[in-house]
Formats: structure tokens, C-alpha cells, sequence
């Protein structure tokens, strides 16, 4: 079994588990801690350290027995460093995370841009494993984070929930905060969404949509009302997805 640690923080809690790469699935309990509140980079990667600890006690493997190391974060990320912040301290901007963090868990990670370990994990291992061409990933939630896949290939920081539709950023009227604060029904929703998906699909002309973030649980309330050509999907890996992505990305970093 090909063992690798991955680990998402969100803006609200960090998870981590261990993962089987030949499997494509989590080889350990999941912990999972609340974001430290202000997100600094400080307290994150000192709660980062005490996830792998606890980890590492209840799965009785050790870290420097763990193949790679994979780490997922809200940001822009290029070349290790986080060129963004969502719902975290702006301090993030510019921090070189990846060295960061490889000097707090003793050893060398892979960071990446969490949507893209999330849409990286259905494309190896999930909803679009197995598809040809292009699978275009989003999640759905606070705002809309996106991964763009090319027949396997990762091209990262796509970031597509900005663009501009309607005089402002997409996710601000199609994110699934949106639907909560302005109480929409699911199929109000989908009237936005098949507006967004649209616009997407005469930029990009994908091959498969696949949809993620917690919301995609209710998939059966509003997928099926969205109205475009290309084929849309439910993502399957739900929360484990980025845990899942940024494991097989640090092990695709250092082949």
C-alpha cells in the first residue's frame, strides 16, 4: 500500500488523514480541528503540526514513514507560495507556505490550491475518473473555487468563480452562500447556475462538469434543473476530496 498524508484547511476547521494511493481512499481515522480563529499563519501551521501528531498517534505510523506530504489551502497558490486569502488573514499574501510548513512537520510538503486537490482526487479517483478531454470542477459553497483537468493534467489556479457575469464576480449571486443569504428555492438556484454553467461552457467547451462542496449531497434538488449541453455530475469523494488531492498531488510533485 503507497501511504501519504494529506491535509485541507478550510476556513473553518483542518482535516487530515492518511491516505491509500493505490485505492484512492482515506488508510486512517480522519482528524479534523477548528480553524484557529483570525486564521494567521502562525496558529494554522501550529495547528497543522498538532493534527500530524494526533495522527500519527492514532494511525501508530510515524511521519518520516509516510511516503509525501500534501497540503490544501483557500489561495492562489505559485510555485509554494499563497498569492490569496479567503476568509484568512491577508497576511497569508506572498507567504512562501511551502517552506513554512516544511520546517514546522520536519520535513518536505507539496502545497497546493484546494480545489484544485479536490477536482485533481474526482479526476484520478472519483466522479471523472476514466474521462478523456476536459473535466471542469466546482465547489459550490462560500464563494466557487474550480480545477480544470485536461485528460489527466492538472492546470492549476483556474479560479473561474470570478469571473466576471453580470457586472460582478460570478460566485457573488451563483455560490451556494448566495442561495442562503438571499433564501432562494433550489430551483431559483439553478436558473443562476445555468447562467453560470453556460457561460463556462462557451469559454472552455468541457467534456464534464463535476459538482462539488458540501451542497453537492442534495445533488438530486437542483443538478437535473440545469440546463446546458454538457454533461454534469455529482462529485463522489464529498469531504475527503481535498485530503484525498493533496496526497496524490505531493506524490505526483516528487515522481
Amino acid at each position: 500500500m503507497a501511504l501519504a498524508l494529506g491535509i485541507d484547511i478550510g476556513g473553518t476547521g483542518i482535516k487530515g488523514a492518511l491516505v491509500d494511493l493505490d485505492a484512492g481512499e482515506l488508510a486512517s481515522e480522519r482528524v479534523k480541528l477548528p480553524t484557529p480563529d483570525g486564521g494567521e499563519p502562525e496558529a494554522i501551521i501550529t495547528s497543522v503540526r498538532q493534527l500530524a501528531d494526533e495522527l500519527s498517534d492514532l494511525s501508530g505510523t510515524a511521519l518520516d514513514d509516510v511516503a509525501h506530504i500534501g497540503v490544501c489551502f483557500p489561495a492562489v497558490v505559485l510555485r509554494g507560495r499563497t498569492m490569496s486569502a479567503a476568509n484568512v488573514s491577508e497576511r497569508w499574501i506572498g507567504l512562501d507556505a511551502d517552506t513554512a510548513f516544511s520546517e514546522a512537520l520536519g520535513r518536505d510538503i507539496h502545497f497546493v490550491n484546494d480545489a484544485d486537490a479536490a477536482g485533481y482526487a474526482e479526476a484520478v479517483f472519483g466522479a471523472a475518473r476514466g474521462q478523456r478531454g476536459l473535466v471542469l470542477m466546482t465547489t459550490l459553497g462560500t464563494g466557487i473555487g474550480s480545477a480544470l483537468i485536461y485528460n489527466g493534467v492538472l492546470v492549476p489556479n483556474s479560479e473561474l468563480g470570478h469571473l466576471e457575469l453580470d457586472g460582478r464576480d460570478a460566485e457573488t449571486g451563483a455560490a451556494n452562500s448566495a442561495r442562503e443569504r438571499e433564501g432562494l428555492s433550489f430551483a431559483d438556484w439553478a436558473t443562476r447556475l445555468t447562467r453560470y454553467y453556460g457561460y463556462l461552457e462557451r469559454l472552455f467547451s468541457p467534456d464534464l462538469f463535476v459538482i462539488g462542496g458540501g451542497i453537492s449531497k442534495q445533488h438530486e434538488e437542483f443538478v437535473p434543473l440545469i440546463d446546458v449541453r454538457t454533461p454534469i455530475v455529482p462529485a463522489a469523494l464529498r469531504n475527503n476530496a481535498g485530503i484525498i488531492g493533496a496526497a496524490a498531488l505531493a506524490t505526483e510533485h516528487q515522481r
